[in-house]
């Protein structure tokens, strides 16, 4: 058994810190919202639900994302639970290019937040409320739009994708 050990009162390595969010299985997200007539999005594993009653979730964004702008200025954003087939969606919101949309079929929910067809889940959320966590922006929002889909999800664990309803790598 590997095991590294730091005393409570030293700085933890962040090499360390980023072994241990490996270890992590998570869902994969794209976070949309519209600028101007433009819709924006990026990848997001940082998702959690806050609560049921009533409906509140939350996504954090890193600073000195592109999509992070238009995301501080808008009033509502869209979470999009990626499907075990999208894995190529994923790959274009999760890199740096100009028009993501360009390629990806949506549709606007009624506050205009981008859903995109095809994904297991999605969901349009008020922001009610920004947090600054040092080099990222916590945004909790009150849902207003859900559409459940019957496709399995995607999740990411140490750089590798899975099949959300198998458990099965992807290729």
């Amino acid at each position: 058994m590997n095991q590294t050990i730091t005393p409570a009162t030293s700085d933890v390595d962040p090499t360390l810190v980023r072994a241990f969010n490996k270890q992590f299985v998570t869902g994969v997200t794209v976070v949309t919202t519209m600028d101007g007539g433009q819709p924006r999005g990026l990848c997001v594993n940082a998702y959690a639900s806050i609560s049921y009653d009533p409906p509140v979730v939350m996504v954090c964004v890193q600073h000195s994302s592109s999509t992070h702008p238009s995301l501080f200025a808008a009033t509502h954003l869209g979470i999009n639970i990626m499907a075990n087939d999208q894995k190529d969606i994923v790959g274009i919101f999760a890199g740096k290019g100009e028009d993501k949309f360009a390629q990806v079929v949506w549709t606007p929910a009624p506050h205009g937040s981008p859903l995109i067809e095809g994904a297991s889940a999605s969901l349009e959320a008020e922001i009610r409320e920004r947090f600054q966590a040092k080099t990222h922006t916590v945004f909790i929002g009150r849902v207003r739009h859900v559409v459940v889909g019957e496709k399995e999800p995607i999740v990411y664990r140490a750089a590798r994708f899975y099949d959300g309803g198998a458990l099965t790598e992807l290729p």
